[in-house]
């Protein structure tokens, strides 16, 4: 297909497909002649991955570039892949490690990991991340949030087990990475739209409001 059908497609503007293709983010077609290329299905997938982690993940260009070396290599051991594809998505932190307050928060999430058997690197960003939070709820006085850490560790457990039996499903290894990278994104959007929405069922089942 030429760069009209594949912007048509994929959703995705010209301009944009060329800016893609020059930031490396999106491989060449073949050539068919002077300033002219065919494009195929993979194309329009790749464009539709990118789309999601720029669009909707909000992740950086450079970064979307480190993703996709990822998901193109096909030698690293699964379990590899799966964890570099992890740390590529970002996480914003905060951390401050010279704060104590910080520093026992990063202490707690250690000894979630710990007691729950989790084989986790020591340096996985998710592990500041996490204590970022926790420091954060703590210095607002939420402890009484904070006693739903057991919940949320439960739920998260039980998540991470369904989406990584669903990835390790897809088998290839380049497949096992995007669906680690786009179930991270973009699974992220949905778990936390839904929890919204049952906070406001639940809000209004509790106090006894009814709908507009």
């Amino acid at each position: 297909m030429r760069i009209a059908e594949l912007s048509a497609q994929s959703g995705t503007s010209i301009p944009t497909i060329k800016y893609y293709l020059r930031e490396g983010l999106l491989p060449p077609g073949a050539a068919t002649g002077r300033n002219q290329a065919d494009y195929g299905e993979e194309h329009v997938r790749r464009l539709r991955l990118v789309r999601a982690l720029i669009d909707v993940g909000g992740v950086p260009v450079a970064t979307v570039r480190e993703v996709l070396a990822a998901v193109d290599e096909p030698d690293l051991p699964s379990h590899k892949l799966l964890g570099v594809a992890h740390c590529l998505v970002p996480a914003s932190t905060r951390r401050d490690p010279d704060d104590p307050a910080w520093r026992a928060a990063r202490a707690e999430v250690d000894a979630i990991v710990a007691e729950r058997g989790w084989w986790v690197h020591e340096e996985a960003p998710a592990r500041d991340a996490a204590a970022d939070a926790i420091a954060a709820l703590r210095a607002l006085g939420q402890d009484d949030l904070l006693a739903n850490l057991p919940v949320w560790t439960d739920a998260a457990e039980r998540v991470a087990a369904a989406e990584v039996t669903t990835v390790i499903a897809r088998g290839g290894p380049a497949d096992m990475v995007e669906a680690v990278v786009t179930g991270t994104v973009l699974g992220e959007a949905v778990l936390n739209a839904l929890r919204r929405l049952a906070q406001e069922a639940t809000s209004a089942r509790l106090l006894g409001a009814t709908p507009d």
